[in-house]
């Protein structure tokens, strides 16, 4: 490596790290995604004069640019922002995937004896990659309903991934300490994808982006270890850079949750258990409904609303209508907030970028710890397509699948508004008690419909 590789090497981590702080909120996570990318353009650049291409390798280079980058980009910005999810599950498995292939290319390379500086980190790069490749493919399934939600479970669950744990480190360590061959680190491989599948399914789809945050630093670590096999320095702290804060996210997720990590993966969240507490249906409940009219009267002559934003606004693309909502609000003297759950929506941040899209001011998005003790204050709880993260049986219900999880405190305001679909349960498969509270509002219909028709209600009033 030459002192000006080395140099840009240098530069480029510089910038990951700088892109990296800047994603920390929402008002500069765009220039930190942009720096970022300047980051890896800079890397891959450098990276050119060190490889020593065959005309074939040139030609198969090119075809894979030809055929990556549109897929990507048009991709990118075509994809709705309920899918976004989806899309990140799916970009992460392939970068999981890369990394266990490029570890099998390098063993196939240094023949049945690699020095431990390469069998170990290559090893590694194929186990976790492919859990990390055929997991994220699971998760996409659930997200995208091509699977069901509901954690898919079996007797013996457990047995089987710990028998498929067990065969794999015994494959690594003979690897590793005796040989290295297609025969071994094939079935190492295969394993490894059958692995990720087992971790994923029986997880519910109300973890998914506790999951995908744990299954995007796996990635991270697989490619790190990719670039201590290949020798590349801007690939390791790229890696190790996303694997810490995929890492990180992870914790902060589960404990936003009340949960630990290990009830998050090995807890299948979102069973029913039959004759669980909160967890029984409620057919036959009153609940009360109400029509625009009434309830648009009821905002415009609040003195605070408090808008919490759920899955279901993002489905109906209702962003830019609960933004016309609270001007016409503010119009009249009301002052209007957005109470974001941690893992509100399918993945971390998913309100934040909706509601960044329709030029919510940042000011008026409220993390949990700061909103949850002016429920008490607020006329008005909008609840649009939320339901598990302002369920009160996480509070009260020590039977219930989501008893601790940490929730926003709508029930506390003097009036709450649902704006649903119907009356299924949110994620977690759980009936929401609050649907039933005698200060609760139904709105049923499409959140962007509801929304407009309140607006329109709002300015005749």
């Amino acid at each position: 490596m030459t002192v000006a590789v080395a140099l840009a090497y240098l530069l480029a981590a510089a910038l990951f790290i700088f892109g990296l702080i800047q994603l920390s909120s929402p008002k500069s996570a765009r220039r930190g995604n942009q720096i970022a990318a300047v980051g890896m353009v800079i890397a891959l650049l450098a990276t050119i004069p060190l490889l020593h291409f065959t005309a074939a390798g040139i030609a198969i280079t090119i075809v894979g640019i030809l055929i990556g980058l549109p897929i990507g980009a048009v991709g990118a910005r075509r994809v709705k922002m309920t899918a976004i999810p989806q899309m990140v599950a799916l970009f992460n498995g392939v970068g999981g995937g890369a990394a266990a292939v490029v570890a099998v290319s390098e063993l196939l390379l240094q023949g049945s004896h690699p020095v431990f500086a390469i069998a170990f980190p290559s090893v590694f790069s194929i186990v976790i990659g492919s859990v990390s490749f055929a997991g994220s493919l699971v998760a996409f399934a659930k997200l995208q309903a091509l699977l069901t939600g509901t954690p898919i479970t079996y007797p013996g669950q457990q047995i089987v991934n710990g028998a498929l744990a067990l065969a794999i480190v015994a494959l690594a360590v003979y690897l590793i300490a005796v040989s290295s061959t297609p025969i071994i680190f094939v079935p190492l491989l295969v394993l490894g994808l059958v692995l990720g599948v087992a971790f994923v399914l029986p997880i519910g789809g109300a973890d998914m982006p506790v999951v995908i945050s744990l299954l995007n630093a796996f990635t991270g670590l697989a490619v790190a270890a990719s670039g201590f096999v290949l020798g590349n320095f801007a690939l390791i702290v790229a890696g190790t850079l996303v694997g810490a804060s995929g890492t990180l996210l992870t914790k902060l997720m589960s404990d936003a949750m009340g949960r630990s990590l290990g009830n998050v993966l090995f807890g299948a969240f979102g069973t029913v258990k039959a004759g669980v507490a909160g967890v029984a249906g409620a057919e036959g409940k009153p609940v009360r409904s109400g029509t625009p009219e009434d309830i648009a009267t009821l905002l415009a002559y609040s003195r605070k609303v408090i808008i919490v934003p759920g899955y279901g606004l993002a489905v109906a693309q209702g962003q830019h209508a609960v933004k016309e909502l609270a001007d016409e609000l503010e119009k009249r003297g009301v002052e209007v907030e957005y109470a974001i759950h941690p893992v509100a929506g399918r993945m971390p941040g998913h309100m934040n970028v909706l509601l960044a899209e329709a030029n919510v001011p940042y000011d008026q998005l409220k993390e949990m710890d700061q909103i949850n003790d002016e429920f008490k204050s607020a006329d008005v709880a909008l609840v649009v397509g939320a339901n598990d993260v302002v369920n009160p049986a996480a509070r009260s219900s020590p039977g219930s699948p989501i008893y601790g999880m940490p929730i926003l405190n709508a029930d506390e305001a003097k009036n709450v508004v649902f704006m649903k679909r119907s009356m299924r349960p949110g994620f977690a498969g759980i009936d929401n008690e609050l649907l039933y509270d005698p200060k609760t509002v139904m709105l049923f219909g499409d959140a962007k419909d509801s929304l407009m028709k309140l607006v329109a209600a709002i300015k005749a009033a």
